[in-house]
């Protein structure tokens, strides 16, 4: 078997991993409920032990190296995970390090969304551009910026939190604790909300026979809207003109190529697309109008191409800047303003 990567996509609801070839193929897959309250030494288990299946599948594999995306905030280049909001107990933990004492193996981690940005640059519908910002739409709505063919990673990796940018003065409060947040009015958690908010259990409306007469979930709307139901086209309308307001703001801060929607709500791309056009005409200025809208094209495996690519592309454009680990004269990882920590 040709080189390959071991890749991983770490959510905080699922864990998957692949061996990706080169050519950015998919060579085998493997996933588990990700142990989220476990703590990191439950999680690291779980990806030691799927690296296990797929090796065994495939024993011979010439393993390159593996790349991991996860969620944030963390340092990619300190290869430490900070404290996502998503994984209990995961503190400053440094994950590289970890791995790459098990495996003997390099090891290299982007933000799970910088590296699903990679993977759609690389082999999806950002093929061919020079820059790129993906979007991702999901139960939450986070973003990848690839400019002049790398990631942006901006101070410690934190860059392009674009969920949390401020588009409204009035909003649920977000998960981050801030009111207005791009993510807190245009993810889908935030449509299933309205959605749920504007009906009630036994009401009959078809929002609620699709839920069961359980909360709605933007799933349920797209699926409504596509059969016509007028509170659902009412409601996928609101959500494409707040689409529309902060890939306006995207537009306008990153000057891309391409923006890319991904993430499960882009099941709907072909609903909202036009609201989100026509939103971007209004607010835009003249030059930023022209640059194309597109759904994403590789799904669920864009983040794990990506992952992958940390490794089978490093040093060629869309590898990020500096991913190469400084070491002193001990063979100890140098980590420039961030602190040391403990494993679990």
């Amino acid at each position: 078997m040709t080189k390959v990567a071991l890749a991983f996509d770490l959510g905080g609801t699922e864990l998957r991993g692949a061996l990706v070839g080169s050519g950015g193929r998919v060579v085998a897959h493997v996933s588990a409920p990700t142990m989220a309250i476990a703590g990191s030494e439950a999680v690291i288990g779980q990806i030691i032990a799927l690296s296990g299946d797929l090796l065994t599948q495939h024993p011979q594999a010439k393993v390159a190296g593996i790349g991991v995306g996860a969620p944030g905030p963390l340092d990619p280049k300190a290869g430490i995970v900070i404290a996502p909001p998503t994984l209990a107990g995961w503190h400053d933990v440094p994950l590289i390090d970890i791995l790459g004492k098990h495996f003997g193996l390099p090891v290299r981690l982007e933000n799970d969304a910088n590296a699903a940005a990679l993977g759609e640059w690389r082999f999806g519908a950002g093929r061919g551009t020079g820059s790129m910002v993906f979007v991702t739409v999901s139960t939450g709505i986070g973003g990848g910026v690839v400019a002049e063919g790398h990631i942006y990673h901006g101070r410690r990796g934190l860059a392009a939190e674009i969920g949390h940018m401020t588009i409204t003065s009035e909003s649920d409060r977000c998960f981050c604790g801030a009111i207005g947040c791009f993510e807190a009015v245009a993810s889908g958690t935030a449509l299933g909300r309205r959605a749920t908010a504007l009906t009630t259990p036994g009401d009959g409306s078809l929002l609620r026979r699709l839920s069961a007469d359980g909360d709605v979930s933007a799933r349920h709307v797209v699926e409504a809207a596509r059969a016509g139901d007028i509170s659902a086209l009412e409601l996928v309308e609101a959500e494409a003109n707040w689409l529309g307001i902060g890939f306006t703001n995207l537009l306008h801060l990153y000057s891309p190529d391409l923006i890319v929607m991904g993430g499960g709500l882009a099941n709907g791309f072909d609903l909202l697309a036009p609201r989100i056009r026509a939103v971007v005409q209004q607010r835009a200025m003249p030059a930023y109008r022209d640059v194309p809208i597109v759904p994403a094209l590789l799904g669920n495996q864009a983040g794990l191409i990506g992952a992958a690519s940390l490794i089978l592309w490093e040093g060629e454009p869309g590898a990020p800047l500096a991913m190469a680990q400084d070491e002193d004269d001990s063979g100890t990882t140098k980590r420039a303003g961030v602190r040391e920590a403990s494993h679990g």
